[in-house]
């Protein structure tokens, strides 16, 4: 059965296996808003846990807005949690400041909090204050509604030294595409960018990982994972944030095969998984050892009035198609 809360709407979300459970940590808002749209800047994360990725028990809020003054006085979004090698789990997650609460204008910055059972969070400093101008674009560059700097990826380096994290970001104006060429479309600078670190603690921020002029204004929610072998980046881009050549295109969940589970990606080679009926997609290894891809039921049918759905979705078994492209195994020619 979907997780789902009978007066929130539920939406982006990541998952920690703890080995005998999967704790779920998801984004709400109360349906009582009424549009939608307003559960951005009243996201609380919750909790739920599962033993088998579909039925799950809800154990409620976790972590609030931190108040006025705080990085995210707002609203706390979308991260990811790992467990350190001195047993601690860490959340790293986004704030969101909106600084003017008549406009979409927004700041993002990644916070971290810390907990020993994965139920009880004390938030720390931010980690991450700002994107980095030298590299990324920034409010003040006037030329995005928000400065993109958000959902968190946080995993170790493949040889075991030091923590990557993979960032929602946009790439700053002088910014060249993997031709060398500067995107003619200006919304077509979505990036993956990257941050490293020995410790957990201390952060340095790094070049994308991802070259912008791809067709994508965000890559939300990347995910760094190898499956069967191969490196995939699985990423969310809905319909309305297409850009450049892919402007005419349906978004939904992406993914693509790297070379490497730290990049480069190169996303303009990017397979859509699913079409914008379903969103922030990750994937998760089960029990019985299979991925399977686990996203928030998004666009529902206008006709019955469910425009936004606000659930999450039965696991998803993740294929590949005869060509060697990742696909969701739920039709013919995947194996």
């Amino acid at each position: 059965m979907t997780f789902a809360l009978d007066d929130h709407w539920v939406w982006d979300f990541w998952v920690a296996d703890s080995g005998d459970l999967f704790h779920l940590f998801y984004l709400h808002a109360p349906r009582s808003l009424g549009d939608p749209d307003l559960r951005h800047r009243n996201a609380v994360i919750g909790h739920a846990v599962s033993t088998d990725l579909r039925n799950w028990s809800d154990r409620g809020p976790v972590l609030r807005p931190g108040g006025p003054g705080a990085f995210d006085e707002t609203a706390t979004w979308t991260g990811s949690v790992v467990r350190g090698p001195d047993g601690v789990w860490r959340m790293f997650y986004t704030g969101a400041r909106f600084p003017d609460p008549d406009s979409a204008s927004n700041i993002e910055t990644i916070g971290v909090a810390r907990s020993t059972d994965l139920t009880t969070w004390e938030r720390s400093p931010a980690a991450l204050t700002t994107a980095d101008p030298l590299r990324y674009e920034t409010l003040a560059e006037g030329t995005w509604r928000e400065e993109a700097w958000r959902d968190p990826w946080v995993f170790p380096d493949p040889s075991g030294d030091g923590w990557h994290m993979l960032i929602t970001a946009r790439a700053g104006r002088d910014a060249r595409d993997a031709d060398g060429r500067v995107p003619a479309d200006p919304r077509d600078r979505g990036v993956v960018a990257h941050a490293t670190s020995p410790d957990l603690e201390v952060w340095t921020v790094r070049e994308p990982l991802s070259a912008p002029g791809a067709g994508f204004a965000h890559l939300e929610v990347p995910q760094s994972v190898t499956v069967d072998g191969r490196h995939l980046l699985l990423f969310s881009c809905d319909t309305a944030h297409l850009a450049g050549a892919r402007s005419e295109d349906a978004g939904g969940v992406w993914a693509v095969v790297a070379p490497d589970p730290v990049g480069p990606f190169p996303v303009e080679r990017a397979v859509r998984l699913t079409g914008d009926e379903l969103y922030s997609g990750r994937l998760v290894r089960d029990r019985a050892g299979r991925w399977v891809m686990l996203a928030f039921e998004n666009i529902g049918d206008p006709g019955d009035g469910t425009d936004f759905v606000g659930r999450i979705s039965d696991p998803l078994p993740l294929g590949w198609s005869a060509e060697g492209e990742p696909v969701l195994a739920v039709g013919e020619g995947v194996r």
